[in-house]
């Protein structure tokens, strides 16, 4: 899996599956900001450590040498789950392991109270997503070494199991939550693989289409153009009905070209409705269109379709949604999704609630012609308005007054 973009949204982690940057690298990325936010939280209960490394310091250096290594145990802990994620499935609990190894270099401070600094261990070996069966593996190890470790410090009894307890559920519920954002991830880039694939099919398409027209006509038209010119001056009159075809050729190609990029351009309301559904569907998110056009005047719904072509490619592509919401009405259509709503810095020009939109790019297009951007090109040069802002559905509302 590649790495994961902000225009996803969520906790935006990139659990790797295969080529990754390198270990160094991987420790800078987003993704692994991502998770330093939530790793420095969880080390609040490293801190308690501290008073007994303190306590238990025969002297001031050793105290030093105590918290220094606690530093250094929450810093590997921090850098473990990124750096695993850049290694293969079969090596990613090699982090884990030296992680293990290092807790004991505190037990000459806090003896086999060691053990309750392995739920980060457990941790580690949850985020980094490997097989369900080794994740189980390494956690019930890890919790039945914590166990042994508690009978040799406090003899059997009930009370030894809750401290391996404790590492076993928190590290399966965060194997759990990675599991999910990986495969979140993994459908996110699927969906975006499958998007590039249609823009590459529909290119393809199209340029065939051209190729088809063109392409014999201009052949023909290159030859008798040649054989005209040599016939100026031996032939003229045969020269002329030539260049006479020539003209008949290229009027007739030029006519082609432009029922098919006529074809191409050209949209319905309805049409773009119907694609609309099937988009929506294919990508997951639940459609709500209206039945009929009728309150669409005539003149308006080339325009129309325009409107929900681009607004609807956005909420498939960036928007997230679960539900899209299409209102269409004799001066106004809106588009209504229940997304991520307003990105900053997606080379649109922002918007709130009311606001015109602006900008020279956008999520599904950049510049000129492209996207929404060029959806608002075409809406005002057809006297119309088109603005964006919050949605009561909770993501983002493209109104467009026509």
């Amino acid at each position: 899996m590649t790495e994961t973009r902000d225009e996803f949204g969520g906790p935006g982690w990139d659990i790797r599956s295969g080529s990754s940057p390198a270990p160094l690298t991987s420790l800078l990325t987003r993704a692994a900001g991502r998770w330093y936010v939530g790793g420095v939280f969880s080390l609040l209960w490293l801190v308690t450590v501290v008073p007994d490394v303190i306590t238990s310091s025969p002297t001031p250096l050793a105290a030093t040498v105590g918290i220094a290594l606690c530093l250094v145990f929450a810093a590997a802990f921090l850098a473990s789950v990124p750096f695993a994620w850049t290694l293969p499935r079969s090596r990613r609990l090699l982090p884990a392991l030296a992680l293990l190894a290092l807790s004991f270099t505190l037990s000459p401070w806090i003896g086999w109270g060691v053990r309750g600094l392995w739920t980060y261990v457990g941790v580690v070996i949850g985020m980094a997503v490997v097989s369900l069966r080794t994740t189980w593996v390494a956690l019930l190890a890890l919790g039945a070494l914590a166990v042994l470790a508690g009978v040799l410090t406090e003899g059997w009894d009930e009370n030894v199991f809750w401290i391996p307890a404790i590492i076993v559920s928190i590290s399966a519920m965060m194997a759990a939550f990675a599991r999910n954002i990986a495969a979140m991830n993994e459908l996110r880039a699927t969906r975006d693989r499958m998007a590039v694939l249609a823009v590459e099919r529909e290119r393809t398409r199209v340029a065939r289409d051209i190729h088809d027209i063109l392409g014999h006509s201009l052949t023909v038209i290159t030859v008798k153009a040649e054989l005209a010119g040599r016939l100026v001056d031996a032939d003229p009159t045969r020269a002329r009905a030539e260049i006479a075809d020539v003209e008949q050729l290229a009027r007739g190609a030029l006519a082609d070209v432009r029922s098919t990029v006529g074809g191409y351009r050209g949209v319905t309301i309805a049409g773009e409705l119907a694609a609309a559904r099937a988009a929506l569907e294919a990508a997951g998110v639940s459609p709500d269109l209206p039945g009929t056009t009728d309150a669409v005047p005539p003149e308006r719904r080339e325009l129309a379709g325009w409107v929900v072509r681009e607004g609807v490619t956005n909420v498939v592509r960036h928007a997230q949604a679960s539900v899209c919401r299409v209102r269409v009405g004799t001066d106004e259509i809106t588009i209504d999704d229940d997304g991520v709503g307003i990105v900053r810095g997606d080379g649109v020009g922002g918007a709130v609630d009311g606001t015109v939109f602006g900008g020279s790019g956008s999520g599904s297009g950049s510049g000129s012609g492209h996207g929404l951007a060029g959806l608002r090109e075409r809406v005002e040069a057809a006297g119309g308005r088109l603005s964006v802002g919050r949605s009561d559905l909770g993501g983002l509302r493209l109104r467009v007054r026509l």
